[in-house]
C-alpha cells in the first residue's frame, strides 16, 4: 500500500542525532514493524500446524498459489515476500491519515529524509491515528483516517500474509498480492500518485489473467459485480471532486465557496441513495463510507490511487508485454516529477483521444471482456 516503513527506517538514525522532536512516530513505526515480522511464520508451519483451522489452511494454500502465480506469470519479484503469514488478530495492519486544507482538494504531504513525500501519515495504533486527525482538524483541515489492510516496505523486508485480508474473497486477494508486490518493481520517491496508480494498474491486469487462468463462471461474475458498483462509485466521487475544484477555483467569498462546498456533499449522498437502489439493487457495502460527515480528504485519498491509472492503461496497451511496461515505469520513475508527469499526461491524453483501447487491451486479451467497464479511474 505504500512505503510508510522505507521512510521511517531510513530516517530514523538522523532523526537520533537531530534530537527530533518527531522520534516518538518514527520509534512507533520501527516498533510496529518489528512486532509484524516476529509475528509472521512461513506458511508451511501454519500448514502442518494440527490445531490450525482447515479454513484457514484452504486460504493460505490458495494464497501460496497466488504468490507463485505472480512470479511466474506476472513477472513480479520472486523473493519472500507473501511466503509467511501473521495473525494480528486486529481488523488493519495500520491506519492512514490523509488531510487537505478545507478549500481544497490536494492532499498535505509528509516528508521523510530518505524516500520523499507521501500523502498520508501512517499509524499502528487507532487512537494515535485519531488523535493526530484531531490535532489537524483543529488547525482546520479536513481529515480521513483510513484503514490500511496491507503496505509494502518496497522489498526491506519480507512482507507477510496478513490476516488483516486473508479472508478477502479470491480474486480480492490475489488484487491486493498483485498491488503489494508491484510496488518492488518501481517507485518514485515524492509521488504517490505515480507509486499507487502504477500498482493498481498492475492489479487489475494481474486480476483479470488469474480469473482468466483460475477462476470459474461464479468468481468471474461475482468479481465483475463487485468491480462495477466500484466504479460506480468511482465515477461518483470523481464527479463530485470537480465540483468541488470548480468551487474552490472559483473568485468568491470563501463563505460563498463553504456553503456550496456543503451543497456539493449533500447531493453525493443524494446520488449515492439513487445509485444504490438504481444500479446495485439495495447493496449496501459502501453505506459506512456515507453514513459519516465527509471531507475533501476522501477525495485526496481517492486521486492517489486512480488519477493516473488511464496513463498505465495507455502505456501498457502500447508496450504490449509486461516487462517492457515495468521497464517503462522504471524509467519514468527516474525522471524528475514534473518530467514524469508531463509524459504520463500524454498518455493519458492518448488514452481519451482512442476512447477505451487500453482499457480494452487489458480485459480482451485476457478472457474476459466485460470484466473492465471503460472508466477511467479503477
Amino acid at each position: 500500500m505504500h512505503s510508510f516503513l522505507r521512510n521511517c527506517l531510513g530516517a530514523c538514525v538522523l532523526l537520533v542525532a537531530a534530537g527530533c522532536a518527531q522520534l516518538g512516530y518514527y520509534m512507533q513505526a520501527m516498533q510496529g514493524q518489528m512486532t509484524l515480522m516476529s509475528e509472521a511464520k512461513p506458511i508451511d508451519q501454519w500448514l502442518a500446524d494440527p490445531l490450525v483451522k482447515d479454513d484457514l489452511k484452504g486460504r493460505l494454500k490458495r494464497v501460496r498459489e497466488i504468490r507463485a502465480y505472480a512470479a511466474r506469470e506476472l513477472g513480479l519479484p520472486d523473493n519472500e515476500s507473501y511466503k509467511n503469514y501473521a495473525d494480528l488478530k486486529r481488523k488493519f495492519v495500520m491506519w492512514n491519515v490523509v488531510a487537505t486544507p478545507e478549500l481544497s482538494v490536494e492532499p498535505n504531504q509528509w516528508c521523510f529524509p530518505v524516500a520523499g513525500c507521501v500523502d498520508y501519515r501512517g499509524y499502528y495504533n487507532k487512537e494515535a491515528a485519531q488523535a493526530f486527525a484531531d490535532t489537524l482538524q483543529r488547525q482546520g483541515f479536513d481529515v480521513r483516517v483510513s484503514g490500511v489492510p496491507a503496505y509494502s516496505t518496497l522489498g526491506w523486508f519480507n512482507d507477510p500474509v496478513l490476516s488483516t485480508f486473508i479472508e478477502y474473497p479470491e480474486a480480492e486477494l490475489a488484487r491486493l498480492v498483485f498491488h503489494e508486490l508491484a510496488h518492488q518493481i518501481a517507485y518514485a520517491p515524492n509521488d504517490s500518485q505515480f507509486n499507487e496508480s502504477f500498482a493498481t494498474t498492475v492489479e487489475e491486469v494481474g486480476v483479470a489473467r488469474w480469473l482468466a487462468a483460475q477462476g470459474d463462471d461464479a468468481m468471474r461474475d461475482n468479481y465483475q459485480a463487485y468491480r462495477q458498483r466500484k466504479e460506480d462509485f468511482l465515477m461518483l466521487m470523481t464527479r463530485h471532486r470537480q465540483q468541488l475544484e470548480e468551487n474552490f477555483s472559483r473568485t468568491i467569498s470563501d463563505k460563498e465557496k463553504r456553503k456550496r462546498k456543503r451543497e456539493i456533499f449533500q447531493s453525493l449522498q443524494q446520488e449515492y441513495e439513487l445509485v444504490k437502489q438504481s444500479r446495485w439493487n439495495g447493496y449496501a457495502g459502501y453505506d459506512r463510507w456515507f453514513s459519516r460527515t465527509m471531507s475533501n480528504a476522501d477525495f485526496a485519498l481517492m486521486a492517489t490511487y486512480h488519477d493516473l491509472v488511464p496513463a498505465f492503461r495507455n502505456l501498457l496497451s502500447e508496450k504490449k508485454t509486461l516487462p517492457a511496461f515495468y521497464q517503462a515505469t522504471r524509467e519514468f520513475a527516474r525522471m524528475e516529477k514534473p518530467l514524469r508527469r508531463k509524459r504520463l499526461a500524454a498518455y493519458a491524453d492518448r488514452a481519451i483521444e482512442a476512447g477505451s483501447s487500453a482499457q480494452v487491451f487489458v480485459a480482451t486479451q485476457y478472457g474476459r471482456p466485460a470484466l473492465f467497464p471503460s472508466y477511467a479511474p479503477h
